[in-house]
């Protein structure tokens, strides 16, 4: 994998990491808090000549991470319009109502971290490349 992007967002158990790397033309990005495991992976992939984007998920037993994984995997491959793998693993013991919406808003804002980022780099390396 080449390249790589890592930012995190939130406090003690509600900490959520966000890391991105480069695998050829297509984007695995990597969604996981202290306690790091494989919930759920989701593929976003965009039809060009429908304009849209469709994602499929895979969920292990028993895990939750699939809300997060697909929400992603939708968001960035929508966005970019590159095959996206999310790989998200988020676990807390004991988890409260409070502490799940707090994740999941802080997966969500790291989403829109790496999209806007991702963004400007698009709008940097087009404007370099201009012939003047």
């Amino acid at each position: 994998m080449v390249g790589g992007f890592e930012v995190s967002k939130g406090e003690g158990r509600a900490r959520v990491t966000l890391s991105a790397y480069h695998m050829g033309g297509d984007l695995v990005v990597l969604l996981y808090n202290e306690n790091a495991h494989l919930g759920a992976v989701a593929v976003g992939e965009y039809d060009l000549s429908n304009q849209r984007t469709s994602t499929s998920v895979i969920t292990r037993l028993g895990h939750k991470d699939d809300i997060v994984a697909q929400k992603a995997a939708y968001k960035i491959n929508k966005s970019t319009k590159r095959p996206v793998c999310v790989i998200a693993g988020i676990h807390v013991d004991n988890i409260t109502k409070e502490e799940i919406e707090q994740i999941v808003n802080n997966a969500r804002s790291l989403v829109e971290t790496f999209v806007q980022e991702r963004t400007s780099q698009i709008v940097k390396s087009s404007k370099s490349n201009r012939k003047v």
